[in-house]
């Protein structure tokens, strides 16, 4: 029975339903066109974390910050009107006054309003511009491991399909292949705790400059995932713009995967997924390499000595203070919030005085940057997590 033209995520929704009804594995995945391998691996999946693993969540939020009556809101504009040099605290002072019943908004609500009218001069800051880090060539399994995106393709049911691909440098190693329907974060996030609690940690990963890896809008270039690597105590070595030949012993294996695994697609994403399996066991088990001298990646490569492990909060004993770092990548302390980054949202980072008003901003045993309690802003110090060598 072919699939009709559906959500991916509904397909898998459907798989589930006729097997949680009580149809057997082996008929089920004949009528979708799978081998009982791959299904048993999407109900392992569903067994282990749910629906979760199935389908998308909203990201509607409960509730919208940042949001006002209309009548506070044309008085913050209105005061914005005739008095134009005025910010936000000046403002709040003025709507505290004129309406003591309500609930005087922040002043980060205030300056929101005026934003979102166009009413807030921005200051040009410059940005984090991409060059790449010092690339090392790696001689043991798991000193590195390379990460990337393949190029998207059309599935036979019309849906794009977005292969994730991990591979250990040294041993060739293929050791995730996953078939998504988006490159974002917290899909990348949930391929790559799979491979560590599978394969253990690597010391180092090579990736490019793209999302979800890094974000070029961020400090250091970091996203939420590359945080989370150094979070695990992973390096993170990153290819020159421009320059795939980087990356090149993981580029040439895209290559092979695209020519055996990719024409013709499946029909799905389950049949997908099933086609980059048996390419992964076909490439790591049977398929000699020339670089290895005709050995099989699997005959070279071993698991990492080092198991993954959900990190612990981080703490600063030889700091003034360990703060949080909020969702909106601030540090709130006393009466200063000092932009730091979104990607750091959630983690903990220690402030120290230096001098007087001027304040050293860590994270983990990496140094950031610095901020005084005037510009209340990161001023960045070099690039702290290029790789060593050794």
């Amino acid at each position: 029975m072919p699939w009709k033209r559906s959500a991916i995520m509904d397909e898998k929704m459907k798989f589930i339903g006729r097997l949680l009804e009580g149809d057997k594995m082996a008929k089920v995945c004949r009528d979708f066109g799978i081998s009982r391998k791959t299904g048993y691996k999407f109900w392992n999946r569903y067994q282990k974390v749910g629906l979760h693993g199935l389908n998308n969540r909203s990201r509607k939020p409960y509730r919208y910050a940042n949001q006002l009556p209309m009548q506070i809101e044309k008085a913050i504009l209105g005061i914005k009107k005739k008095k134009p040099t005025w910010g936000a605290p000046k403002i709040r002072e003025i709507i505290k006054k004129k309406f003591p019943e309500v609930k005087t908004p922040a002043k980060s609500t205030i300056h929101c309003i005026l934003d979102r009218h166009g009413l807030v001069k921005k200051r040009r800051r410059k940005r984090y511009t991409a060059k790449g880090t010092t690339l090392i060539d790696h001689k043991t399994p798991n000193d590195l491991w390379c990460a990337d995106y393949k190029g998207e393709f059309m599935l036979g049911n019309k849906i794009y399909c977005y292969p994730l691909t991990i591979s250990d440098y040294s041993s060739r190693y293929l050791l995730c292949c996953e078939a998504l329907e988006t490159t974002r974060r917290e899909f990348t996030y949930d391929a790559f705790k799979r491979t560590f609690e599978k394969y253990g940690l690597p010391k180092a990963i090579r990736t490019d400059n793209g999302i979800p890896f890094a974000a070029s809008t961020s400090l250091f270039g970091l996203s939420k995932l590359s945080v989370w690597w150094i979070r695990l105590g992973i390096c993170i070595e990153r290819s020159r713009p421009g320059n795939p030949q980087d990356n090149g012993r993981h580029e040439r294996m895209h290559l092979t995967l695209k020519q055996e695994a990719t024409k013709p697609a499946g029909e799905n994403i389950l049949q997908q997924q099933e086609k980059f399996d048996n390419f992964i066991e076909d490439f790591n088990k049977y398929r000699p390499h020339q670089a290895l001298e005709m050995k099989t990646p699997s005959q070279i490569y071993k698991n990492s000595s080092y198991s993954y492990k959900k990190p612990q909060p981080l703490n600063y004993p030889f700091h003034d203070k360990t703060i949080k770092v909020t969702q909106c990548g601030r540090i709130c302390y006393k009466d200063f919030k000092v932009s730091l980054s979104r990607a750091f949202a959630g983690e903990n980072v220690g402030i120290k005085e230096t001098e007087d008003g001027i304040w050293l901003v860590s994270f983990m045993d990496y140094d950031l940057g610095y901020f005084d309690e005037k510009n209340n802003r990161i001023e960045p110090l070099d690039y702290p997590f290029a790789p060593k060598i050794m």
